[in-house]
């Protein structure tokens, strides 16, 4: 099946969207007043480019928390491949969740590490909205089925993933008011 939210040929299932509780206005409005490094500072947890973070703390304020996930979509999907690559150099493998048997674990790190040496950066893929099972399941299939990607095709996989899961930690930071 060919996800729909993916360009090329990819052979993992199309993910959900996230569907995550909104933040509360008030931690929109401090996202907007807070000093800019504080900001920069969160953002760059949330995807590891400088740019992106740049370009979402400069276009402050935003009037609400659709137009702050669209400005970030924008500006993931305008990444120069240089930020992309710095993007993913600062991603590591998914945690996998507590109490996941050690053949798990084994297989997830030995087919990251045959991602790894093929495409040169750690295998992003987001998982949110799904149970601790259906996302270490759809791990192992998503890197066994994106080994078989060119570095094109992934690179543009790849991205994708990082605009979803910036999306989502961008959700989780204003949700947690560490702003």
């Amino acid at each position: 099946m060919t996800p729909t939210h993916l360009p090329g040929r990819v052979a993992i299932p199309s993910l959900p969207e996230q569907t995550r509780t909104p933040p509360s206005p008030d931690a929109l409005e401090a996202f907007n007043a807070a000093p800019a490094d504080t900001v920069r500072r969160a953002l760059l947890a949330c995807l590891h480019s400088p740019r992106w973070a740049d370009r979402l703390a400069d276009h402050r304020p935003y009037p609400d928390v659709e137009s702050l996930l669209a400005a970030s979509d924008e500006a993931a999907y305008d990444l120069a491949p240089g930020d992309l690559a710095q993007a993913l150099a600062g991603e590591t493998l998914p945690v996998l969740p507590e109490g996941v048997y050690g053949a798990a674990h084994t297989a997830l790190s030995a087919a990251h590490a045959a991602y790894e040496a093929k495409f040169g950066h750690a295998f992003v893929i987001c998982v949110d909205n799904l149970s601790p099972n259906e996302a270490l399941d759809q791990a192992l299939a998503g890197i066994r089925s994106r080994l078989t990607n060119d570095p094109e095709e992934e690179r543009v996989v790849a991205a994708e993933e990082l605009r979803r899961l910036a999306k989502g930690r961008l959700l989780d930071s204003l949700r947690g008011a560490g702003l």
